[in-house]
């Protein structure tokens, strides 16, 4: 193994030039050596890294999937409530009046006049004095040179007024009863008015009732919203119906959402699918032969990994295996269309078949839930906890991969306490040897320095001797 993250020690400086030694090449040779243990506890502790945070990627996965089957026995998945549609909701829309269970039935509904509110016009001129408006009862003071526009936002934000008001090119104003309903001749009385507002008569008009039949029977409205013509039912008369024939309005007996219901088992077996996907690549990845990079010494760590492949097969098995104590035809996902697909040798028998991926039949859930939503619950609540017991029992507080991620956490620990104090042990075997050689760089310095001294010494003794022989000779 390569030692793909390991410490290094510093460069050595020594050239032995005394000795003829490469002294570098040497230190170097033996701290190498020295250092193969670091080499190999940093690739241990990349794989145990590389492990840990593969089990904690599958450990959150399967976590999410036991909380998604715990979702499927929710009480409130299955509370009821009732469908209520209109068969022409630009005429008429239908909905359930809150707090209110509708009174179960099909109701023909014919609509020939709509609720409004009374309404009178007048022409506006801005007065030159100060003058006080009388509407309803209500006073509204109007100073002098006020535009109309002023005026209209008076009366608007007064909370006691019976009107809103309309400034219409700002020399029109348009007062409307603020609520809908028959009023009769008398309405909207504005007093004080002269030379300030002048009435546009032949624009005036009544307030109205509603005016409908429902299956039949006449009734009438002040408004165009009916509370009480259904018992536990809100209708908004939005037209009229005289042109297109009656509006339909169906109310259905109190049922589970089978839409919410398909949505959460939809969101199960996605999730159920992207898991097992994950643990299948995890156990069936080999780790590579010489790896050379801290990737590849992470990769295949879970290779065969008997935890997971026996939880595998337990969810497996979990999905086909009946809940013991229910009835035959709702004891089972395959009761309400949850299966891996059509049986092998098909024509539509697909490769996610053979991986044990699931798929969901919508039309068969659906129909399970309408035919029998109390089967569909009891079923799919002593499965969902089954399945629950199996995923958490590995992946769960206390489980397998907790124990092993803990374990790997521990392990990664010492192993990077150890290389420390590796490093530190080789830092300092590196400084004796320096200084190892340096002395004896430096011996073998003195003594050749101090070679050198004798034998210039022995010369000097040599030419003496010699220069006095010379002399006795020539006497």
């Amino acid at each position: 193994m390569s030692g793909v993250s390991s410490s290094g020690a510093a460069a050595l400086n020594i050239t032995g030039l005394e000795s003829g030694l490469n002294v570098s090449e040497i230190v170097s040779a033996e701290l190498s050596v020295q250092r193969e243990p670091i080499t190999r506890m940093t690739d241990e502790q990349t794989t145990a890294e590389g492990q840990r945070e593969a089990l904690q990627s599958l450990q959150s996965s399967l976590t999410q999937l036991a909380f998604d089957a715990q979702e499927l026995a929710s009480p409130t998945l299955f509370d009821t409530n009732q469908g209520i549609t209109s068969s022409n909701a630009s005429q008429v829309t239908a909905s359930a009046t809150s707090g209110e269970e509708a009174a179960i039935g099909g109701y023909e509904l014919e609509v020939t006049q709509l609720a409004n509110s009374a309404q009178r016009t007048f022409t506006f001129t801005s007065p030159a004095s100060a003058q006080t408006l009388e509407i309803d009862g209500e006073k509204f003071e109007v100073a002098a040179e006020e535009s109309l526009t002023k005026l209209a936002d008076a009366i608007n934000a007064d909370s006691k007024a019976t009107v809103y008001a309309s400034a219409v090119n700002g020399e029109t104003l348009v007062l409307s009863t603020r609520t809908t309903g028959a009023t009769g001749g008398e309405f909207i009385k504005v007093t004080g008015a002269e030379g300030v507002l002048g009435e546009v008569a032949e624009k005036a008009k009544e307030g109205r009732d509603a005016q409908y039949t429902l299956d039949g029977v006449a009734g009438t409205s002040t408004s165009n919203t009916l509370s009480e013509a259904i018992p536990g039912v809100t209708l908004e008369l939005q037209a009229l119906t005289t042109a297109t024939g009656p509006v339909t309005v169906d109310v259905q007996p109190p049922a589970a959402d089978p839409s919410a219901i398909v949505k959460q088992v939809e969101s199960f077996v996605g999730l159920y699918n992207s898991t097992i996907s994950a643990i299948e690549k995890q156990t069936s990845t080999k780790p590579p032969a010489n790896p050379q990079i801290a990737a590849e010494l992470k990769t295949g760590t879970l290779f065969g990994d008997s935890d997971l492949t026996g939880l595998l097969n337990a969810m497996r098995q979990a999905i086909y295996d009946p809940v013991g104590g229910l009835p035959a035809e709702m004891s089972s996902l395959a009761s309400i269309g949850v299966s891996t697909g059509p049986p092998a040798g098909t024509a539509t028998y697909s490769q996610a078949s053979v991986e044990g991926q699931l798929q969901l039949n919508t039309g068969e859930l659906e129909a399970a839930v309408r035919a029998n939503p109390e089967g569909v619950q009891q079923m799919l609540s002593s499965w969902a906890k089954g399945f629950q017991e199996t995923v958490n029992a590995v992946a769960g507080p206390g489980g397998a991969l907790e124990g092993r991620i803990t374990g790997d956490s521990e392990q990664v620990t010492e192993l990077s306490s150890r290389i420390t104090s590796l490093n530190e042990m080789l830092a300092i075997r590196q400084k004796t040897l320096q200084e190892q050689f340096t002395a004896m760089e430096a011996a073998l310095a003195k003594s050749r320095s101090e070679g050198e001294y004798l034998a210039t010494q022995l010369s000097s003794l040599s030419s003496s001797s010699s220069s006095s022989s010379s002399s006795s000779g020539g006497l």
